[in-house]
């Protein structure tokens, strides 16, 4: 928990750019926010537990450590996996979601993307990012089952049209350019079935947008945060 004001939940994303790698938002939101970093389980220090890893699960998780610091409202950001909950936080728990901003999470179905994660290829995709994470992790061998509990979720997922009209708050959706999971045309499309949304689109950037641009999508965040 960093900084006082109102609180805004940081959610990080599942295969790279978690709390470590969003220390910019952090650094910056925590000057005029209270900021809650969330590490969900298998990441950080969280422990992965031996249950199955279901998108209710991540949802009350989250909720379970806003109880802890806060009984107000709060703001969400997350990113990629952290987008995800996020979504689910929101949908689940409307009273205590004032805003939420999600970063690289569009609609899913069945089929749409392949969540089978093989953890050296994964691992390669940050490398800095894991080394620093298995020296936290309290069970770093159980990294792989880790890849594996996530993706049997996400490959289950059904967010359409349905789930997305559950989420009453104001929502950016978020994403890079060439972020080839989450495409503009599907961020436009998945931002058109949530009821108050608006939509920011980062030209030339990837999946990690904010690593790769952090002042184009602050210029996007800030905003939406004043209104």
């Amino acid at each position: 928990v960093y900084g006082k004001g109102q609180p805004i939940v940081v959610l990080h994303g599942g295969i790279f750019g978690c709390t470590y790698e969003m220390h910019q938002f952090i650094d910056s939101l925590s000057e005029n926010y209270q900021l809650i970093a969330v590490s969900t389980r298998g990441h950080g220090k969280s422990e992965l537990g031996t249950e199955t890893i279901t998108y209710e699960q991540k949802a009350n998780d989250v909720m379970a450590v806003i109880n802890a610091v806060t009984k107000d409202s709060v703001i969400v950001l997350g990113f990629s996996d952290g987008g995800y909950a996020g979504y689910k936080l929101a949908s689940m728990y409307p009273e205590r979601v004032k805003k939420l901003i999600a970063i690289g999470a569009t609609e899913l179905y069945p089929g749409l993307r392949d969540f089978s994660f093989d953890t050296k290829q994964a691992v390669a995709l940050d490398s800095a990012y894991w080394k620093q994470q298995l020296k936290l992790m309290p069970e770093p061998q159980r990294l792989p089952e880790m890849f594996t509990k996530l993706g049997d979720m996400y490959n289950h997922l059904n967010l359409g049209t349905d789930f997305f009209q559950t989420i009453q708050c104001p929502v950016l959706v978020m994403a890079g350019e060439r972020d080839q999971a989450n495409p503009p045309q599907r961020v436009v499309e998945t931002a058109q079935m949530i009821p108050h949304s608006q939509v920011g689109i980062i030209p030339n950037c990837t999946h990690g947008v904010f690593l790769e641009n952090f002042p184009a999508v602050w210029a996007c965040v800030v905003p939406f945060l004043k209104q």
